[in-house]
């Protein structure tokens, strides 16, 4: 990682790989838990430091990674919003808290008596790309869910509606929206991939889908690559949440309507939420935290459910589930609802 170390709060300004001047980025935390920041800091193949290594970017300043605090870094702040320092690309986690009545006092900056809304809405004004990571910066997740005291909303999406923070036709330096990076949390070669694009010069509205998301991770369904696609095929079905069949019948699954490649992409080359036996709730979606029903239910009209796949018809679905079910094998009927495999698959050419 390039020139994280401060003097005096002014940056060292060094070159790297091959005399180009490093991206020089900014990271900021709202309304939200920390958690994209967590599951960034596990990283591996590479880890996050040989990352933005390899992607010649100079962290300015994150909470978590930075040693320079207090008056330095609102001294840093000022610069970059007064066009004294450039600023490539800056990062906001957490969505942007407005209440109380808009004002934003419900989250002041430390050491100012300026809240972090005005802050974010300065930075972004300099910045050749904004992007929000995970899905409260990007839509304002859970932060906005309820009642939504604190008046959460995204950096341009307040939920569904177009807007948030910095409005529908925000467009960076760089002439593009802001990068919605959404995840809850967020993987981190979503976000490390979509860095890595930026450096290359690479990355365009070309390479976003219609929310504006890295189309690297969002081109796939949760659904691809699911190591219960066997039981999904036959609409062996889990009936709690220790089972081991497809979870998407009764126990909420929308793995074949989220956009991400959780399951060919997994956390620390093993995990994914479907492998540690929950179902996907579709958090890189805007407003997935108001699903209107709890996490592990799948809602359902006459027996059959709501949250079908979303590229196909439902009549066609419900004709070949019924179809499948007729034709499920006994091994999968028994594993489905068993909270271990009782029944390998058998070569029945083999005799015993």
């Amino acid at each position: 990682m390039t020139a994280s170390k401060t003097n005096g709060g002014k940056t060292n300004g060094g070159k790297t790989n091959g005399g180009r001047r490093p991206l020089r980025m900014l990271w900021l935390q709202s309304g939200g838990c920390g958690g994209c920041t967590l599951s960034l800091l596990g990283a591996e193949g590479p880890d996050l430091l040989t990352a933005f290594e390899a992607a010649n970017i100079e962290v300015l300043w994150h909470p978590s990674l930075s040693e320079l605090s207090g008056r330095g870094v609102i001294e840093l702040l000022e610069r970059i919003a007064a066009g004294e320092e450039p600023l490539d690309i800056l990062c906001l986690e957490g969505s942007v808290m407005r209440g109380p009545n808009g004002t934003g006092k419900f989250h002041i900056m430390a050491g100012t008596d300026r809240p972090v809304m005005d802050w974010v809405e300065a930075l972004a004004k300099k910045a050749r790309y904004v992007i929000a990571v995970g899905s409260c910066a990007a839509f304002g997740g859970i932060t906005a869910a309820g009642s939504n005291e604190v008046d959460a909303c995204g950096l341009s999406y307040d939920g569904r509606k177009p807007g948030g923070l910095l409005g529908a036709d925000f467009r960076s330096a760089a002439g593009l929206p802001v990068i919605n990076v959404a995840g809850c949390p967020i993987h981190p070669g979503w976000l490390t991939e979509t860095l890595h694009q930026i450096a290359a010069g690479r990355f365009t509205t070309r390479d976003m889908d219609e929310w504006e998301r890295p189309l690297a991770y969002t081109v796939h369904l949760v659904h691809h690559g699911c190591a219960r696609n066997e039981f999904y095929e036959f609409k062996a079905s889990a009936e709690k949440l220790c089972d081991l069949g497809c979870m998407m019948e009764n126990l909420g699954c929308k793995g074949t309507q989220a956009r991400a490649d959780c399951n060919i992409r997994p956390w620390n080359g093993s995990g994914s939420c479907i492998d540690g036996g929950y179902p996907c709730i579709n958090c890189t979606a805007p407003v997935f935290e108001e699903p209107g029903h709890v996490f592990t239910e799948t809602p359902k009209i006459s027996g059959i459910p709501i949250g079908l796949p979303t590229d196909m018809p439902k009549a066609w679905f419900v004709a070949l589930a019924s179809l499948s079910k007729a034709a499920t094998p006994k091994r999968l009927k028994e594993n489905a609802v068993a909270d271990h495999f009782r029944q390998p698959p058998v070569d029945k050419q083999k005799k015993r």
